[in-house]
């Protein structure tokens, strides 16, 4: 792989690669350690990378999803517990600070409700809302089908919401 090839794709999609990681895992400094590997696997794996088996988004994000699984495996051997409190601090501007005690409950409801998910539907999620990919390409990624993906999405929504509700979160 060219460097200016590796640079177009590192600056195509490190952003969404990394939204993607932090609404996973939680941890801004990991976040940054495990892209690093995204992309070192990128590159050493390009030359393996056929577009008449999926296009390259989908066999990026796969890389990605690998090595947040990585990740969460090799908590469990530590036994480390990880918490869902700070995760939208790393794509959000900083608000006022009347703004960021409202906004500080309002996270809280939120993550406690994305607790209740499963780790399916939380990975759609953020494959959805954090990445940016479409239904079809999250299809092609858990290899399901797209109708599936909006079922989960839709009802995994529902769920948030009637959590969210029953918490007291106030809506803007």
């Amino acid at each position: 792989m060219a460097s200016e090839e590796f640079t177009q794709i590192y600056d195509a999609y490190y952003t969404r690669i990394y939204k993607y990681v932090c609404y996973r895992i939680n941890n801004h400094y990991a976040a940054e350690e495990i892209c690093s590997h995204i992309f070192e696997v990128v590159i050493s794996k390009y030359s393996s990378f056929s577009p008449e088996k999926s296009n390259f988004e989908v066999w990026l994000f796969a890389i990605a999803r690998n090595a947040v699984t990585d990740y969460f495996r090799s908590l469990k051997k530590k036994r480390a517990v990880f918490s869902l409190d700070s995760i939208l601090d790393m794509v959000l501007a900083k608000p006022s600070p009347e703004d960021m005690v409202i906004q500080g409950d309002n996270n809280r409801a939120l993550f406690l409700a994305l607790a209740k998910l499963s780790d399916k539907e939380r990975n759609i999620i953020a494959m959805k809302y954090a990445a940016g990919l479409k239904n079809s390409e999250i299809a092609e990624l858990l290899g399901v089908s797209g109708s599936n993906i909006g079922v989960v999405l839709y009802r995994s929504l529902k769920k948030l919401q009637k959590e969210l509700d029953k918490g007291g979160f106030l809506y803007e």
